[in-house]
Order: C-alpha cells, then sequence, then structure tokens
C-alpha cells in the first residue's frame, strides 16, 4: 500500500506548478541521524515498483518497498516531506567521526 497525504501533495502542487511532473524516487539514505527513507528526483530503473498517486509517479525499488511497506509520503512545515513507513531503523550512533557534522567532538 502506498499513500500520498493531502498536505504532501499541496507541497508538490505548489513546487511543480507551471512544470513537468517529475518522477520521485523514494530510497534509503544515512547521514548522522541515522538511516531515513529519503526523496529524490529520479528516473525510472528496471527493478522498480512505480505507485501514480493524484498526479505524481513515485518509485521505489520493489525489494525495498516489499520491506517498507505500507509506505506514505507525509508532509509537515516543520520537518519538511517525510517517508513513514514499516521499517525499523537502528538507533543513531551520533559522534563526529563518521560524517564531519560539527558533533560533540571537542
Amino acid at each position: 500500500m502506498f499513500t500520498l497525504k493531502s498536505a504532501a501533495k499541496a507541497q508538490l502542487d505548489e513546487h511543480f506548478g507551471g512544470k513537468d511532473k517529475e518522477p520521485i524516487r523514494i530510497y534509503l539514505a544515512s547521514g548522522c541521524g541515522g538511516a531515513r527513507l529519503g526523496l529524490a528526483l529520479d528516473e525510472q530503473k528496471d527493478n522498480d515498483q512505480v505507485f501514480d498517486v493524484e498526479g505524481y509517479s513515485f518509485l521505489m525499488e520493489s525489494a525495498l518497498f516489499e520491506e517498507a511497506k505500507p509506505v506514505s509520503v507525509a508532509f509537515d512545515a516543520s520537518m519538511g516531506f517525510t517517508v513513514e513507513s514499516s521499517m525499523k531503523f537502528p538507533e543513531a550512533q551520533g559522534g563526529c567521526s563518521s560524517c564531519g557534522c560539527g558533533g560533540s567532538c571537542g
């Protein structure tokens, strides 16, 4: 199951207003805050599942979707876009040796 929440659709409508709607990839990202699902504009690949929802095409690697489903794209003014799923991510370990984001290293 894949859903696009109304606030996320409204934000996408604003972003793409007057422009061609490009496919949006959901992918596994990692960084200082740990692993999460992220969004990026991309082209369809052979192993993707495609979800056409409310005029937008969302792409997700089939194996990743099977692990993450159900998936929902949400938007919050303070958090931006988020991808909600059933995936369980390990707690971020923090520190600055892995990414140089200026953590609490002294």
